[in-house]
């Protein structure tokens, strides 16, 4: 008896309830959810969305919680106007529907949100973060693109690379101990920096989740410096 094709169990978990305080921006053929600081920052982070794509609250949210610290983020459509996966689909379509969408295929999208950021923006310094998909979708740009200081892959599947570390800069990569769909022998001893049991991906379900993580000490260091007129 053949074997049942394996799925990755994305999980949409709980929409906030939730009023992005940003704005939606057309850029050449993509529209993207843009939040500014109160003051001037000449430092970015581009927010990339996982398959249920870039409209969601959630996003939207650690868009806003990002920029409340410092930053320019911006969450770029990179379905391209197509539409995201429904929670309601058929999970064992997943990996066709994933055939047009390949995080892999988004220099295009890329190219013209740092035209974006550097043209309207100003901006000198930037980052990059992305959830699933997306966490996928910073594992090519840490691998291709030296304008990127840093990058947060989040449950981004490593193994979707041919050349996993030979990273531009600095790549955060957020996974779980125990998860046949990133398995642990795929990393390098030198590459491993922080480790904890988590048995597979999680989600954020509640806003009181994030406050937690916020008020954490923790999260202390990620803080740019105060910036004072």
């Amino acid at each position: 008896m053949a074997e049942k094709p394996k799925f990755c169990p994305c999980d949409l978990g709980d929409v906030f309830d939730y009023q992005p305080l940003g704005c939606e921006v057309s850029i050449e053929h993509i529209k993207a959810y843009v939040k500014k600081p109160s003051f001037h920052t000449n430092a970015a982070v581009v927010v990339i969305h996982d398959i249920f794509g870039w409209q969601l609250p959630n996003l939207r949210y650690i868009a806003d919680l990002v920029s409340s610290n410092g930053y320019i983020t911006i969450c770029p459509d990179f379905f391209k106007g197509g539409e995201p996966w429904k929670p309601s689909n058929d999970i064992s379509q997943l990996n066709e529907w994933l055939k047009t969408r390949d995080p892999k295929n988004i220099d295009s999208e890329i190219g013209v949100v740092l035209k974006y950021l550097k043209e309207e923006c100003n901006v000198a310094r930037i980052g990059v973060i992305g959830f699933c998909w997306g966490g996928s979708a910073v594992h090519h740009l840490m691998l291709n693109y030296f304008i990127f200081s840093v990058g947060v892959s989040i449950y981004g599947v490593v193994n979707l690379m041919e050349d996993n570390f030979n990273l531009k800069n600095p790549t955060f990569f957020i996974v779980a101990e125990k998860d046949e769909y990133i398995p642990l022998d795929q990393w390098q001893p030198d590459n491993t920096l922080l480790t904890s049991e988590v048995s597979h991906m999680g989600k954020i379900k509640q806003r009181e989740d994030i406050k937690e993580i916020e008020s954490s000490p923790e999260a202390e260091c990620c803080r740019p410096p105060s910036t004072t007129t």
